[in-house]
C-alpha cells in the first residue's frame, strides 16, 4: 500500500502544467497554418492562457481530459481517495469557469481545446481557432 501511494505521488509530481505534448502539437500546427505571434502562458491575462493573442484578445486553453473532466472522452473516476479527487476536480472546474468569466468581461474570446480533440484531429482544432482568429480582422 505504501508503495502504491509513493508510485502515485511520483506520477502526479511528473505531470506538467506547461508545454505538454498536446499543447506543443497544437502550437506546431498553428505555426504550420501561418497563425503566428502568440504569447505562451501570458500572465497579463486572467488564468495565464496556454496560448494568447493579446492584440486580438483571444485566449486558448489546452485542457487535459483527466484534470479538467473532459465532456467528450469521459475519463474514469479515481477509485481511491474519492473525496479528495472530487474536491480537486470541483475546484478545477470552478477555477476554469471564473477564468473564462473574467476574460469575457475584459472582451476576450476564449477557446477551450481538449487534449483528446488535439489527438484525434488537430486540423479541426486549427479550423476552429482560424475562424475566431480571422473574425478579428
Amino acid at each position: 500500500m505504501i508503495y502504491d501511494k509513493q508510485r502515485i505521488s511520483n506520477a502526479l509530481k511528473a505531470v506538467k502544467s506547461k508545454n505538454t505534448a498536446p499543447e506543443i502539437l497544437l502550437r506546431k500546427a498553428l505555426r504550420s497554418f501561418g497563425i503566428i505571434g502568440c504569447r505562451l502562458h501570458w500572465n497579463k491575462a486572467p488564468g495565464k492562457p496556454d496560448i494568447a493573442f493579446p492584440s486580438r484578445k483571444i485566449a486558448i486553453f489546452v485542457h487535459g481530459c483527466f484534470w479538467h473532466r473532459c465532456p467528450y472522452c469521459k475519463q474514469k473516476e479515481p477509485q481511491t481517495n474519492v473525496d479528495f479527487w472530487n474536491d480537486k476536480f470541483r475546484k478545477t472546474k470552478e477555477r476554469d469557469r471564473k477564468t473564462e468569466e473574467s476574460l469575457y468581461q475584459l472582451g476576450w474570446k476564449v477557446i477551450i481545446i481538449w487534449e483528446c480533440q488535439i489527438n484525434e484531429n488537430v486540423d479541426y482544432c486549427i479550423e476552429v481557432i482560424k475562424k475566431i482568429y480571422n473574425s478579428g480582422n
